[in-house]
């Protein structure tokens, strides 16, 4: 019995693989994005209840003698002191309305677009949509979702995959009465690491946007996004 039961489990490690039916494709798209570099502003709602809360602690505050207060203003006064000019939250990207740059909306999180032909368009007409790959002979889909950042942007050294588990799953159905298939994507997040430029390639355009800007650029996908996309 225990030889039939490691013969058995033997077996099924052997033959691992996707489940999916014959007219199924199985594709690996890569929700690429930028975290805000600068703190986001603050909610008015939130800054009124902070701006209370201080007022409110000040009234039962500890009241200390004038002299102790003078004494630690003049504490760590000295030569080295540093005037701190903060950098601008509105960039030149911005004014110029440039989305090609990362250096836009810089308390936002920024998502990566490319324009070009992809799987299951329309007539082969090139469209908006996320890097993707089929799902060929790869070891797992994450690998998978790897290789399709990795034709567009080249290398990976400064990108961070979270997680090897993907974030969301849509089934497309066949656009055009010819096409027979239908295209299971899976989502996977990467994120930016280090550095503010990327040389992306083998496509005819790219865009940098916001998730108000993405839902605009993917009109049929918004309902799905805006509830994956969370922030």
């Amino acid at each position: 019995m225990q030889r039939s039961c490691t013969k058995l489990a033997r077996s099924l490690v052997a033959t691992r693989g996707f489940c999916s039916s014959n007219s199924d494709k199985i594709v690996a798209s890569v929700l690429f994005e930028r975290l805000p570099v600068v703190i986001p502003k603050i909610d008015p709602v939130v800054y009124a209840f902070q701006e209370f809360s201080f007022r409110w602690r000040q009234q039962y505050r500890r009241a200390y003698p004038d002299d102790f207060l003078k004494k630690s203003e003049a504490r760590g006064r000295g030569d080295y002191q540093i005037d701190y000019v903060p950098a601008p939250r509105v960039t030149e990207a911005d004014k110029n309305n440039d989305k090609r740059s990362l250096q836009r909306a810089l308390d936002r999180r920024l998502y990566l677009l490319i324009y070009g032909t992809t799987i299951g368009a329309p007539s082969g007409k090139p469209v908006w949509h996320f890097p993707e790959k089929v799902y060929e002979t790869e070891e797992t889909l994450r690998k998978c979702a790897e290789s399709a950042l990795m034709s567009v942007i080249g290398d990976l050294s400064h990108t961070y995959f979270v997680g090897n588990a993907p974030m969301g799953h849509t089934v497309i159905q066949p656009r055009e009465k010819e096409d027979t298939q239908s295209f299971k994507h899976f989502f996977f997040k990467s994120q930016v690491i280090a550095t503010n430029k990327f040389r992306i390639e083998k496509c005819e355009d790219f865009v940098w946007v916001t998730k108000d800007e993405l839902l605009e650029y993917l009109p049929e996908q918004a309902e799905f996004l805006n509830k994956m996309i969370i922030s």
